[in-house]
């Protein structure tokens, strides 16, 4: 940029003089001409290093986002495969509970019998226990509050709702996110495919070359986000579909056993025996409540007399 400076001062210079000569202007025609030859190498040089680094950021973005998709898949499909096993060891648990908990209950002598079953887990043993406490509740309560408004048969339909309630929200805990990675799943693998077809394209239009062996690399790795996000959604829709039926099931027997014991309750006009406060032990070593008859208080206050 010197020399051309250099030469179009010259040029001037000579242009002032008088008179001019045409040898002069020839010269310094030549030398302005020798300066911008010198100077546009420099310039193609500069070009061509700007258009090599350019490519490099799109590349290198590209490629983070679709990894980037691919490990949130990833961390989706774990999250899916965890909560299936969980569940389903959650709803063998239930079926194996309420299956020995209702051959026992039903087994039982009466009413007064099944009140003195303990020791038994699962959902239709919390709903049997929370009615019992319900009628021993009201038959000894002597408060008069809200929540103990209303007869015995309206308490204990109360209290069995809200237990099933519980239960139900015990049931479809976790099924939120089995469906929310179902659905979202194959529009985030969607998302990094469209992304790396984008990038592949722009280093196809970069390389000069459309042939097969060069674009078929590129676009078939964008499309394996896609595969990953249908995978990892098909699972997860599947077991949200199988545990609502399974907790339809498990529902629709707590709604049974229910009214059930309603009608149990009923037949003994929602009364029920008061255990004494000191347990006997039975053969096995298991303390159990004895259930207080109204002939045995008789006794007992017979013997104080």
């Amino acid at each position: 940029m010197t020399e051309t400076t250099s030469a179009a001062t010259g040029i001037s210079q000579a242009a002032n003089q008088t008179p001019i000569s045409g040898a002069d202007i020839a010269g310094a025609a030549k030398g302005a001409a020798s300066a911008v030859a010198d100077v546009a190498p420099a310039a193609a040089n500069l070009t061509t290093s700007a258009t090599g680094v350019a490519p490099a950021a799109p590349e290198l973005t590209s490629a983070l986002i679709v990894d980037g998709t691919l490990w949130v898949l990833v961390a989706f499909s774990v999250v899916t495969w965890s909560l299936i096993l969980i569940k389903g060891i959650q709803h063998l648990r239930v079926a194996h509970h309420n299956r020995i908990y209702g051959k026992k209950f039903w087994g039982a002598q009466d009413f007064q019998a099944a009140a003195a079953l303990e020791g038994y887990k699962g959902p239709a043993a919390r709903v049997a226990d929370i009615g019992f406490t319900t009628l021993i509740e009201a038959d000894g309560t002597t408060t008069h509050d809200l929540e103990h408004t209303g007869d015995r048969q309206e308490l204990l339909d109360r209290r069995l709702r809200q237990q099933m309630q519980k239960e139900r929200g015990a049931l479809e805990g976790g099924l939120a996110i089995l469906a929310t990675v179902g659905s979202i799943s194959p529009f985030v693998g969607l998302f990094g495919t469209v992304w790396g077809i984008m990038g592949a394209l722009t280093s196809i239009s970069k390389s000069g070359s459309a042939s097969l062996e060069v674009v078929a690399g590129p676009i078939g790795e964008a499309l394996v986000a896609t595969a990953v996000g249908i995978a990892v959604a098909v699972p997860a829709v599947i077991g949200y579909n199988f545990f609502i039926r399974r907790n339809k099931v498990v529902l629709a027997f707590l709604d049974d056993f229910a009214i059930d014991f309603v009608h149990l309750a009923l037949k003994t006009s929602f009364l029920i025996k008061r255990p004494v406060t000191a347990p006997r032990t039975s053969g096995t070593g298991v303390k159990k409540p004895v259930l207080k008859t109204g002939h045995d208080e008789l006794q007992a206050e017979g013997a104080q007399i």
